[in-house]
């Protein structure tokens, strides 16, 4: 087997603030251990256009409000239009919406802020606007480990396959 350096493709202390052309690879609800109740979207700067940070991930939540138990639906509202989700059409639930939005592509604006929680400062990526991409027609082919083959499947590995 032959290595061979690419100094194009190195990280770079994390993406920068800027828009990127992204693809959707799943959407689902979580908690938090406390309860606080969210979407997340696992985006993926698309690496079928020519844009820095190829390949890496861009983590978005929406979070339920806490006085009514209920997301702002403005906000899914601005994200379908952007991804291009067909308008009107209703969904039986929650996770069927989300995984319309699986292999989507729109482009993000995202910007490094700071926030406070627990007396501890955290650096976070957050995605801060949407608009539908330049170019809809992906090409964007998902890395070995971002492959939805297998995903919440488990996989058998046995003792040869380990390093150690």
């Amino acid at each position: 087997m032959v290595f061979q350096l690419d100094h194009e493709d190195v990280y770079e202390g994390g993406i920068k603030d800027g828009e990127y052309e992204v693809i959707i690879k799943h959407a689902k609800e979580d908690a938090t251990q406390s309860g606080a109740e969210y979407a997340e979207f696992d985006l993926v700067v698309r690496n079928d256009l020519e844009q820095k940070h190829k390949n890496q991930h861009i983590f978005h939540k929406v979070w339920k409000k806490k006085d009514t138990g209920k997301y702002n639906m403005k906000m899914f509202n601005t994200m379908g239009k952007a991804c291009q989700l067909q308008n009107g059409k209703q969904y039986k639930s929650m996770q069927e919406l989300l995984d319309d939005f699986a292999g989507k592509v729109a482009i993000v604006s995202v910007k490094n802020e700071e926030s406070e929680y627990n007396g501890q400062t955290y650096n976070n990526l957050n995605v801060k606007s949407w608009k539908q991409s330049k170019f809809p027609n992906s090409q964007h082919q998902f890395q070995n480990s971002d492959r939805q083959d297998h995903e919440g499947q488990s996989v058998q590995v046995n003792d040869s396959e380990m390093p150690f």
